[in-house]
Order: C-alpha cells, then structure tokens, then sequence
C-alpha cells in the first residue's frame, strides 16, 4: 500500500461527534471513538483487504523474543555487556524485535505515562482537537488519520509529539512541556512534565541500545550513540478503542517503523503481531519489560545487515487498548550512511544517503509507510538527485 488511500486535508474539520460521509469537496470524517466502539457496523473506510483481516479463530503462539537484562551492562559488567550484544545481534538477524527489563527506568514514572494517557484520551473530542495534527505535519492529534487517508483506516486515536535534546533547542529540557502547555492550555502542565521526564528516559534508553547494536555490528559502542547524541525524537501516544468487528478492522496496518528505534510499552491488553515466516505472531504484554525494535533508518544505517520487521496492531471487542511509543530519530543534519566498517566489496552501499527529514517528508506527503518504504523512499530519493544533476547540467 503506498499513495492509493492518501488524499489531502481540508482547513475546515467536520464538528464534533459527527461521523460524516467524504462528499464532493473530500471533507474527512470524524473518528469519534465514544460513539464507534459501541456501533456492530463498521463504516466501510475501516475495513481492510481480506487477506489483511486477523484471524480470529483458532490461537496464535506468541513469537519467542530475547528477553534481555540490561542490568549488568548498565553496571559495566564486560561480560554480561558481550552477552547482551550477542542477544541483540541474534534478534536483529531474525526479525529485529527484542524485550528489556532491568532498563533503569522508574515503574512509577511508567504507571504515570499510561495515567496521563487515560487522562487525555477520555477529554471531550473538542478538547483533544485542540491539538489537532495539521496536513503535511507529524505530530498532534489524530483521529485515525481520516483527514490523510481515505481507505484502510486505523481503529484508533493517537497523540504525537517532538522530544528533542538537541543542543540547538531554545529549551531543550522542556520540549514536550512547552508543548502540552502552548497546545492544549495549563490545565494540562501536569501531563507535560510526565511526558518531558518520560521521554528524557527513553532517550537516555536508547543511547545505551545504540551502544549494544554498535558492538554487535563490530564498529563499536560509541559510534551509534555519538551519532543520535542530541537526537530529535517522536514521542506518541496510541489509544485503540473496542470495536465490535475486531475480524473486520486492524489498530494499526502492517508497517515497518521508518524511524531507526521504537521503544514501545504495552498496558495490559495485548494486539501487537510481528510477520514472521509467514505468520504473524503476538509479543504478550509485560509490565516490566519494554518492546524495542529497529527502524528502516537503522536499516540503512546498518547497510542492510539488520531489517526493519512488518508489524501491526489488532482490535478487540472487550477493552480499549494503550501502548506508549518513543521513536527515535535523528537530528536533521545527520547524514545517514554507514559506518565504513560495514561497507566493502562483498557489502557494497545498499541505499543512498540521506536525512531523516527527507525520509519524513516522503511518509507524510508521498507513501504510506508498508514493509516497502525504503525500498520506495530509496527510488525516491535517486530520482531527485537525478532530477537535480539534469537542472545543473541545463544550467551549466
């Protein structure tokens, strides 16, 4: 799937608790998910392909992920230190999914994430709209993205937002609490400064499991974690509310992350699936654990050595589903390529170079992220410089 359901998005926004038509002018609808989760007909815009729709018939076996214990290595231990890069290197040749526990991050700081979730996703619709994700922009409130896609539509809410630790930032240390506050008002300070001290966490996290997939890669635990130092992440909240036609809808479509990192922590409910050999597979919720997988950024940046793995979401017809999910990226004058070591005449250069803007730009504007994105965004990019060389050349 790549622009067939993509469509633009009007300035004017349908009122709320309205679930309107897409008439002549291409006004999207709303996704009112206090009046959706109670309706047994799903609107046609929701109803994925049939070989798309999750079985719900017959048990699926979970999918045996590493369970990794950063405790010694955050400690120094050299030992557990090579262990954990030997486990993270098998997982990321399998399928790039893994599990972390003892990962220094507060359970109480966790409980809070998913407190404040519940807090703004039960706002009165108008209230969440306030934050409104614009066209062309990735971050705010989204509605199942009906204002971006018209077909295959994802069963749920979601709020998106910056986390950056660049040292350029007017205030880096308060990103996201500036955001809660300028957005949505300081009635809502008191979810900034949860998701400001949350995200500096996962930050923190994902430095140290840039150094682990640097050793596993042979180039060493400092250079992965050099270049997402100051890193310009996304931050995003995902609420999948109960539809009552679970075998009909998905949370969210199969799709490989086109950032380099997602550190992803479930509630309690379950409905993430990962492809492999043919099937897709759950990864059970664990409180204490986190669901770390690698990006297509961190596939490019890896020369092909580690692929990004198709995922999903599916529903339920019982309870609301929430997961937490920090993206990381880059910041935007990164240049993604490998290491040197990772490039010889048996691994020639897989995907050109770039930066994580453009890569952005391509998703947001010009496909929809699938298991496909880079190899598409890759086309995407040559064709530009083609086009850029040619205008040179005219000039010239």
């Amino acid at each position: 799937m790549a622009i067939d359901c993509m469509r633009n998005i009007p300035t004017m926004l349908p009122k709320p608790n309205q679930l309107a038509s897409i008439d002549d002018q291409n006004k999207p609808f709303v996704f009112d998910a206090s009046f959706l989760s109670t309706q047994s007909k799903v609107p046609q815009e929701f109803i994925w392909p049939d070989n798309d729709q999750p079985s719900t018939n017959f048990f699926l076996e979970d999918l045996p992920v590493p369970l990794l214990d950063l405790q010694g290595f955050l400690s120094g231990n050299p030992e557990a230190t090579l262990e954990a890069s030997k486990l993270v290197r098998e997982a990321c040749l399998e399928h790039g999914f893994f599990l972390v526990v003892n990962h220094g991050v507060s359970d109480n700081l966790v409980k809070n994430a998913h407190k404040m979730m519940d807090e703004f996703f039960e706002q009165p619709l108008a209230q969440k709209q306030k934050a409104q994700r614009k066209l062309g922009e990735h971050c705010g409130y989204a509605s199942s993205f009906t204002g971006r896609f018209s077909c295959n539509l994802p069963w749920k809410e979601t709020l998106s937002f910056q986390s950056s630790t660049h040292e350029s930032s007017s205030s880096p240390k308060k990103t996201v609490q500036e955001y809660f506050t300028n957005t949505l008002g300081h009635n809502f300070d008191h979810l900034g400064k949860v998701y400001q001290e949350y995200c500096e966490a996962m930050s923190q996290l994902s430095l140290s499991i840039m150094e682990l997939l640097g050793l596993s890669l042979g180039v060493g635990r400092q250079h992965f974690k050099e270049f997402f130092q100051g890193n310009e992440s996304v931050m995003r909240l995902n609420y999948y509310p109960p539809c009552q036609r679970p075998d009909l809808t998905l949370g969210t479509g199969p799709h490989c992350d086109p950032t380099s990192l997602t550190i992803l922590h479930q509630d309690q409910v379950g409905g993430l699936q990962v492809f492999v050999e043919d099937k897709w597979r759950p990864i059970s919720p664990n409180f204490n654990a986190f669901v770390v997988n690698i990006g297509d950024t961190f596939t490019a940046l890896s020369n092909d050595r580690y692929k990004s793995c198709l995922h999903r979401a599916v529903t339920n017809n019982e309870k609301p589903r929430k997961s937490l999910a920090f993206f990381l990226c880059p910041s935007k004058g990164k240049v993604v390529k490998p290491p040197s070591e990772l490039v010889d005449e048996e691994n020639q250069r897989v995907y050109p170079d770039f930066t994580w803007p453009m890569l952005l730009e391509f998703t947001q504007k010009h496909y929809r992220a699938d298991m496909n994105t880079l190899k598409a965004f890759s086309k995407w990019v040559q064709l530009q410089q083609h086009r850029d060389d040619n205008q040179i050349m005219e000039i010239n």
